[in-house]
């Protein structure tokens, strides 16, 4: 079972991760980590913070001479802006919170309700962990499960549809996509619509406010039959929702044609079933985004989510005192003005890590000679029940 456990806060010492489940002997290419760690540190509308810090993976267990051991993986990302903050954030020394106390709780943020559940009287206790800065976490797990499904020829990219009320209705082609969007700094693949998002995040940085918006991620190369029908909690949709829901600011998730099937006859929905002696059993559309029955059809995964914009202004809200429950305006962390193109790298890889787990637990292996044995046998039986890849 692939499994991972993350710890560290905002503006601690570092990140510490822990993923277990990986094979044996699979290559890892730390390079292509680091380059995912640097996406997830760009796009426009970014603020002070990325400019600090310049992430990196240091993996000091379950790896030796760049080979996955079967063991637990376990790496850190070190936060150098800790060096600015060592007075507020040590571990074991007495803290002197005055200066840096968070007691103007934030609408939209993790503050207020962590303050009540935790009897916190500082949100700084809530904040550095609620903080999307565990995602850079997540993008290394994404990372090294990709270079897992890479061995099997499955690819994945995410691109940027819509900010604000600025939306790219056009359809393109995954290839398209993977072609075109690290060019972008909104990684929007839509060149007319690329200034006018760019002059609405200016915008509203003007202003002290915030930016969301919608991240399309797709899925190519799939196999049928990653989850299962058997059970709500085997179906694949639901841990993609789920760990999708689970990444900071993303407020709704949908697949294929998602809620605008709720508004269609099925006849306009369903993805009828072809065969052919060339291509097998095939569909020509792919309304439901690759998944049936909590099931992978072998079509692409076409999954959208919606990120809410960032809980922090720089023109406050207005809030209340956490210790006093008098009116104030909310605290003002640094903060992005839009973080929408970065999100979609952490959603991507969020994806990742789920397409490997399902992967992992229907084509089984302690070690990557097993995985590759048990991936050719079961690519011989779907091919003698008519499914060509």
């Amino acid at each position: 079972m692939l499994r991972y456990l993350t710890s560290g806060e905002s503006h601690g010492q570092s990140l510490i991760t822990i993923i277990d489940g990986i094979p044996s002997n699979i290559e890892l290419n730390i390079e292509e980590i680091n380059k995912e760690l640097r996406k997830r540190q760009g796009g426009y509308g970014r603020g002070g913070r990325m400019k600090i810090e310049k992430d990196k993976i240091n993996i000091v267990g379950g790896v030796r001479g760049k080979k996955t051991l079967g063991s637990p993986i376990s790496f850190e990302i070190k936060n150098k802006d800790f060096q600015n903050w060592e007075k507020y954030m040590s571990p074991m020394e007495e803290i002197d919170e005055k200066e840096k106390i968070v007691e103007n709780v934030r609408p939209g943020h993790a503050d207020l309700v962590g303050c009540l559940k935790y009897d916190f009287n500082d949100a700084r206790n809530v904040l550095e962990r609620s903080s999307a800065r565990e995602t850079a976490s997540r993008v290394a797990i994404g990372a090294i499960c990709k270079q897992v499904l890479n061995i099997f020829n499955i690819e994945f990219v995410s691109h940027v549809v819509q900010i604000g009320q600025i939306k790219d209705d056009k359809v393109y082609d995954f290839s398209y996509i993977k072609n075109n969007v690290d060019n972008s700094e909104i990684r929007c693949v839509n060149k007319d619509l690329e200034e006018k998002i760019k002059s609405k995040i200016d915008e509203c940085k003007k202003e002290g406010d915030t930016l969301g918006g919608i991240i399309e991620v797709r899925v190519k190369n799939l196999i049928p039959g990653l989850g299962s029908y058997t059970h709500f909690d085997k179906k694949i949709d639901g841990h993609l929702a789920m760990h999708l829901m689970g990444t900071q600011a993303i407020k709704g998730v949908e697949i294929g044609l998602g809620f605008e099937s709720a508004t269609l006859a099925g006849s306009q929905v369903m993805d009828e079933i072809f065969y052919n002696k060339e291509e097998g059993i095939k569909r020509e559309s792919n309304n439901l985004g690759g998944i049936e029955g909590g099931m992978t059809t072998g079509d692409e995964i076409i999954i959208r989510c919606a990120m809410k914009p960032i809980p922090t202004l720089y023109k406050p809200l207005d809030t209340i005192n956490i210790n006093t429950l008098t009116k104030y305006k909310a605290s003002v962390e640094r903060s992005d003005s839009c973080a929408v193109p970065a999100c979609s790298i952490v959603c991507e890889n969020v994806v990742a890590f789920v397409i490997c787990k399902f992967f992992l637990d229907k084509i089984g292996g302690d070690s990557l000679e097993d995985l590759k044995a048990n991936y050719n046998s079961y690519i011989k039986r779907l091919g003698d029940r008519g499914w060509k890849k």
